[in-house]
């Protein structure tokens, strides 16, 4: 009976908060107006971490050419790491331009 009383209790109190609270107003979590924006934050948010990857690779590719210690093979392999991260640094840039664009168009054609 004791339990009864508490949860009854509890009911109450929580019945007299609800007119407070459907007057509340939900935020949106996301931040964005529409879909175009999300889409778009998601898109840079991948572009910036295939970027952070293209960086590591482009640190790795020095440290084996550094450290090949004059092994023609190891030597060859660093650079190719070094010349794949710059081609895919050029590649992550130019897409990030061109999908900023695109984006751009789209949110300011639904305005």
């Amino acid at each position: 009976m004791k339990n009864f009383l508490k949860n009854f209790v509890v009911f109450l109190l929580l019945l007299c908060l609800v007119p407070f609270a459907a007057h509340a107003e939900l935020l949106n979590p996301l931040g964005t107006g529409n879909i175009y924006e999300l889409i778009g934050r998601i898109i840079k948010a991948l572009l910036g971490l295939s970027g952070s990857i293209a960086l590591l690779m482009f640190v790795y590719g020095g440290f084996q050419y550094l450290t090949s210690a004059g092994d023609p093979g190891k030597v060859k392999k660093g650079k190719d790491t070094l010349v794949n991260a710059v081609l895919g640094l050029a590649i992550i840039f130019g897409s990030f331009i061109v999908v900023n664009q695109i984006i751009l168009l789209l949110t300011t054609a639904t305005k």
